[in-house]
């Protein structure tokens, strides 16, 4: 306070004097200097900020700094190859290719070959031009009487709440172009995933959004038959967990919650919307199954699945016992890695839960052949896939077809600022701020979504032609290679655990099976 007191008291004879003396020329520095010495004094007022009351003014600075970290780390610091989540060379493909620009790479690539993780595919001498038509997988089991033929790369679950209308508009539109599936996301079937008339994958998360009970938040099944037989919902999508935040629930924040989103999915105004970790329509391996034949039922016969990340080996597991028990298959499973991307999750859940894409994709897969179901049930992939070799791993590893969030973003011209969270997405996808939405016109990013589809399934179809692989179904473990020491170099089926087909109903069960097998139960995660 003496600090204080001498300050203003200071001021307040400079201000007299001033006055007296030199009246125009003071009033020109105070009009220049009085906001800087009212802000100083609030600085040391306040009690929330150490650095401010310590350095008025001055003090700003860092917070000022703070704030355009990530820019200036973005455009100043980071090289091609090191920015998080993805790299400068991952986002300028997608826009290249998105734009229909030159997306050639000149001078030899920037990564380190020699270095522990690199990745590649080996080349044959006898490299063959593939049927660009084999491109399409068809998604539906035995209970499936209207089974959907799916291009092998799709846009990802990404709701209407945590993108904009525009943002959701030019996605299904861009879809409808290029002749591939636009995944609703948890937040419910909306207007505007219709409006374009792009095949829709209605995914139905814990909070059931419309599809959901208004009074007590529990799944209705009338609810979701009116909706679900619309001719433009090809597919249905059960998610029990997601990458980015699994055993979480999805979040989205108050600030971007309007009353047109809160009647969609049928919640209140003014608080975070968070959906349970758990679904309340079924609570065992077996009840899940039955609830997809009830979707499956309620819909005449379309495609349902499942998407997940992988947690206990054993509650997976138990629901592969549950299918072999109830002779009930899902038509398809998602897998979701725990690197995949989220507009909000708490920092602990995005950072050290669930199991990373490649290992769970391996997992899953080598269940349902030990299980002896795996040709009856397709599986996607989904978690940073951005490139042809990208989807070509993913499909090495045991996936029909891949899903893309975060590069289907980028097409849309997203520039990874960093702000999916607060509303203020300056590209206009992740917000629901007028002023910033309006800037994202939907007829061109529809092109360039639609663009960066086409050009990224080539370049896949280009990558197997390269390696002497006619079709995707012909591309194997181990024709994918890791240098996984100095001089150490194996390929994809050395290195991950896949198992005889049927190991897992014999007598011997594989190793790193028998005790998750031995405790998994069909009628019960536990």
């Amino acid at each position: 306070m003496r600090k204080l007191f001498c300050l203003v008291s200071a001021g307040v004879i400079v201000v007299v004097f001033a006055i007296a003396h030199f009246w125009p020329p003071m009033l020109f520095s105070l009009i220049l200097f009085g906001p800087l010495i009212l802000l100083g004094i609030v600085d040391m007022l306040q009690k929330h900020h150490t650095i401010r009351r310590n350095f008025p003014v001055i003090g700003h600075g860092r917070y000022l700094m703070e704030m355009i970290r990530p820019e200036i780390n973005q455009y100043f610091v980071e090289s091609n190859s090191d920015g998080r989540p993805f790299s400068r060379e991952d986002r300028s493909v997608v826009y290249q290719r998105a734009k229909g620009q030159l997306d050639t790479l000149p001078f030899g690539t920037q990564w380190d070959v020699n270095e522990v993780g690199y990745e590649w595919i080996n080349h044959s001498l006898a490299p063959v031009h593939t049927d660009f038509s084999k491109q399409r997988v068809q998604v539906g089991g035995p209970l499936c009487k209207k089974p959907y033929s799916a291009s092998i790369f799709n846009i990802s679950a990404m709701s209407y709440g945590s993108l904009s209308k525009n943002a959701v508009l030019a996605l299904n539109s861009g879809a409808k172009q290029g002749g591939f599936a636009h995944n609703t996301g948890e937040g419910g079937l909306t207007p505007y995933h219709l409006q374009n008339g792009g095949d829709i994958v209605w995914q139905i998360g814990t909070g059931y959004f419309g599809c959901r009970d208004r009074k007590s938040g529990a799944f209705s099944l009338d609810e979701f038959t009116r909706r679900a037989n619309h001719e433009n919902v090809k597919m249905i999508e059960v998610k029990l967990s997601q990458g980015a935040k699994p055993g979480h629930g999805g979040i989205l924040p108050a600030r971007k919650l309007t009353h047109e989103i809160a009647q969609i999915r049928g919640v209140p105004m003014g608080e975070d919307v968070i959906s349970p970790p758990a679904h309340t329509a079924f609570s065992t391996p077996v009840g899940l199954l039955e609830f997809v034949q009830k979707l499956r039922e309620a819909t005449g016969g379309k495609p349902v699945g499942f998407k997940l990340c992988l947690g206990k080996r054993r509650e997976f597991l138990a629901i592969v016992k549950a299918m072999l028990e109830t002779k009930l298959l899902p038509d398809f499973i998602t897998v979701d890695g725990a690197e995949g991307g989220t507009g909000a999750a708490p920092l602990e859940f995005s950072d050290s839960v669930g199991t990373p894409l490649a290992d769970g994709l391996v997992f899953i897969h080598s269940s349902l052949v030990g299980a002896g179901v795996r040709d009856q049930i397709r599986i996607i992939a989904a978690g940073k896939i951005t490139t042809g070799f990208h989807i070509a791993k993913k499909i090495a590893l045991g996936a029909d077809l891949c899903n893309s969030a975060r590069g289907m973003l980028f097409a849309l011209g997203c520039i990874q600022a960093l702000r999916c969270n607060s509303n203020t997405c300056p590209t206009g996808v992740a917000t629901q701020d007028p002023a910033l939405v309006k800037g994202l016109h939907v007829g061109d990013k529809a092109r360039r979504v639609a663009n960066f589809h086409r050009e990224t399934v080539k370049s896949f179809f280009e990558v197997l032609g390269a390696a002497g692989i006619s079709e995707p179904r012909e591309l194997k473990p181990w024709h994918i290679m890791r240098r996984v020491g100095p001089t150490d170099v194996r390929n994809y089926s050395e290195i991950y655990p896949f198992i005889e087909p049927g190991s897992l109903l014999s007598a011997k069960l594989p190793g790193d099976f028998e005790r998750p097998w031995g405790a998994a139960r069909a009628q019960s995660w536990n």
